[in-house]
């Protein structure tokens, strides 16, 4: 104890430094929600939209870009319903133009197609069809 009763600088009961000894810390992976189906996923796995602070909607693939984010799987159905049903536009509280949607659903043409059905996910591509689940 020091002069003025406290215990600056000492080591806890039991000898070692506070947080000592319990390896690395692990990595924080940031978690963000699909808009359409709301399954929750690693940020990188998910594909960003933003409206710009200048006011265009763009696809963000860095995930950096300054301005109101939107995020979606790489299920072609939650695009289609994204788009649709105006649930990107209410996200990013904006009106999407016209030809930002034709581009928006011709990137969407490139993802995956996967359904449920009955718990089990199906994914389909031009070559072949596989099953998980």
């Amino acid at each position: 104890m020091s002069a003025d009763g406290t215990t600056a600088g000492r080591k806890p009961a039991g000898g070692k430094p506070a947080g000592a000894g319990k390896g690395p810390r692990p990595k924080h992976v940031p978690q963000r929600m699909c808009i359409a189906c709301r399954s929750h996923d690693a940020k990188r796995g998910l594909h960003r939209i933003v409206r710009t602070p200048e006011g265009p909607v763009e696809l963000d693939p860095t995930g950096k870009r300054n301005g109101r984010g939107a995020y979606l799987c790489s299920n072609q159905a939650c695009w289609d319903k994204a788009l649709s049903s105006g649930l990107l536009a209410r996200a990013l509280k904006t009106e999407i133009q016209q030809h930002t949607v034709v581009a928006l659903r011709y990137f969407a043409q490139s993802l995956p197609n996967r359904e449920a059905v009955d718990g089990t996910e199906v994914q389909t591509n031009d070559e072949h069809i596989s099953v998980t689940g």
